[in-house]
């Protein structure tokens, strides 16, 4: 019974066993299925993500490629355009290389017509020696035998009278020669002076005293006067230049010697118009601007000046003078453009005679160089302007030239002579300079320079035509009373040392302001 139960139990085992094999078997059959789809679609999803990342990249490559294209297309332009403006370039000089060639053969063309022209002579000249030897031999015979002399002594006398007959047409022949040079040298000089004229023709219009500053409407003329006229006052205390207020319509006048506070004055006054605040206060601020506005202005003067007369390398401190000159006159004609005019000419008539243009037209820009600080310091205009060329680097040609163009100082270099013809030339063509102006606005200087000359002055101000002369004095240094005196001083110097019409009021302006600021 025993034995039953275990071959029941083994039995029963066995097919539990073989059941469960069976079982796993199925069960790893559809793993393995399942797993097969899943790697399937892996495969399918890798292989379009693929697809999709290859795509995207070809696209990608695209992109880069006509950049890449783009930018080569754009650096291949730029290099065609570069190589282009280098072949006109080339062309340019090639042009001007034929041409310096051509102009080289014609000279070459003439040297070889004046060597052949020499030869030719020589040749003439060694014809008339050998004749000239033939006929002394002749004579030398027949003296020997009408006279008997012996061929020493003939040829003795023979040389004299030859030696005589040489000196005196030798005499002839130089006295022929310097006075053809002369013509020729006469008749070539007017001709470069003559063609650097047209060259360089250039309107003239003399230098005025008045500056006309166009006014919105007249009711702006009372504001400018101020009540009880204290705007105005303060304006011409300020600048130093004369404000007429008339019957001429929408228009004031400013009257002055001095270009340069005229022009100050006029740059303020439209100012102060365009702003509307019209008071003392804003009138000193807005004066003050003007002078620094006029500073920067100079200084584009004279670079421009340099511009127009191809004139490179000056110091700063010479352009700012230059510029200076535009606002400075000399017989009624502007020094900036008589300048400017005078270096054209000079580098002209330079080129004309070999020498360098460029020092001469140099040369000729800074010769008046020290009229822009004359009045503000002792010495001649053409001292002071050496004096400068020297301090700011200027080389010795240029330093004479501007030492000798008045004939002070003896020329060192043809550039001087240059540059005194072309000042001359400048100077006195029709229209350029007008001598009343100058005479005035030399009386004015002086009537300026007189009561300078007095303790305790601070400014001055010629005005009304140089009818009167307004004296701003220091307040620490003189009271009331030493005023009046210093008024009644400067009138009696202004009676023995001047010569004028009419009379001159003097009037002396003693202000002390006391200034501080909140905070």
């Amino acid at each position: 019974m025993e034995t039953i139960i275990i071959i029941v139990v083994a039995i029963t085992g066995v097919l539990m066993f073989l059941l469960g094999w069976v079982l796993n078997n199925r069960v790893g059959q559809g793993k393995v299925a399942s797993a097969e789809k899943l790697a399937e679609k892996i495969v399918s999803e890798a292989e379009k993500e693929s697809a999709a990342l290859k795509n995207q990249k070809t696209l990608e490559a695209r992109d880069e490629w006509y950049k890449l294209k783009q930018n080569f297309e754009k650096e291949t332009k730029i290099v065609i355009q570069e190589i282009e403006k280098k072949q006109v370039r080339i062309q340019q000089k090639e042009t001007e290389l034929n041409r310096k060639i051509e102009q080289f053969a014609q000279k070459e063309k003439e040297i070889n017509r004046v060597e052949q022209s020499v030869k030719d002579r020589m040749e003439a000249l060694n014809r008339k020696q050998e004749e000239l030897q033939k006929i002394i031999e002749t004579q030398n015979a027949r003296l020997e035998k009408i006279s008997g002399m012996s061929n020493i002594e003939a040829l003795k006398e023979l040389k004299e009278n030859l030696l005589s007959k040489a000196k005196q047409e030798t005499a002839q022949m130089v006295k022929d020669m310097k006075d053809q040079a002369r013509l020729t040298a006469n008749r070539e000089a007017k001709e470069i002076i003559i063609s650097s004229i047209q060259r360089t023709a250039a309107d003239h219009s003399a230098e005025t005293t008045v500056s006309v500053v166009h006014l919105p409407s007249d009711e702006m003329k009372g504001r400018i006067i101020g009540r009880e006229g204290r705007n105005i006052r303060s304006f011409e205390n300020a600048t130093g230049i004369d404000v007429i207020v008339d019957d001429t319509p929408e228009a004031v006048i400013l009257s002055g010697f001095d270009p340069y506070r005229r022009e100050i004055a006029k740059r303020a006054l439209e100012t102060l118009i365009t702003d509307g605040r019209i008071h003392p206060g804003r009138i000193e601020d807005i004066v003050e601007k003007a002078k620094k506005e006029m500073e920067e202005t100079i200084i584009q003067l004279g670079e421009q000046a340099m511009l127009d007369t191809a004139v490179h390398g000056l110091h700063p401190e010479l352009v700012k003078l230059l510029g200076k000159l535009n606002y400075r006159t000399s017989y009624g004609q502007n020094v900036l453009r008589h300048a400017i005019e005078v270096s054209h000419l000079a580098g002209l008539m330079a080129s004309e005679l070999g020498l360098d243009p460029i020092v001469a037209k140099r040369t000729g820009l800074l010769h008046d160089i020290g009229k822009a600080v004359d009045r503000n310091v002792e010495g001649t205009h053409f001292a002071i302007g050496a004096e400068l060329a020297k301090k700011y680097g200027e080389g010795p040609i240029v330093q004479n030239a501007i030492a000798s163009h008045h004939d002070e100082v003896e020329m060192t270099s043809p550039i001087s002579a240059l540059v005194q013809a072309a000042d001359a030339i400048s100077g006195s063509r029709p229209g350029a300079r007008r001598e009343t102006l100058e005479g005035y606005i030399k009386r004015l200087e002086k009537l300026e320079g007189i009561a300078e000359s007095f303790q305790g002055v601070h400014k001055t101000f010629a005005i009304q035509a140089g009818r009167e002369i307004r004296v701003m004095v220091q307040p620490d240094k003189l009271n009331d009373a030493l005023s009046d005196q210093l008024a009644v001083d400067i009138a009696e110097k202004i009676q023995s040392e001047m010569e004028y019409p009419g009379q001159i009021k003097v009037t002396v302006i003693r202000e002390y302001r006391s200034v501080n600021y909140a905070k």
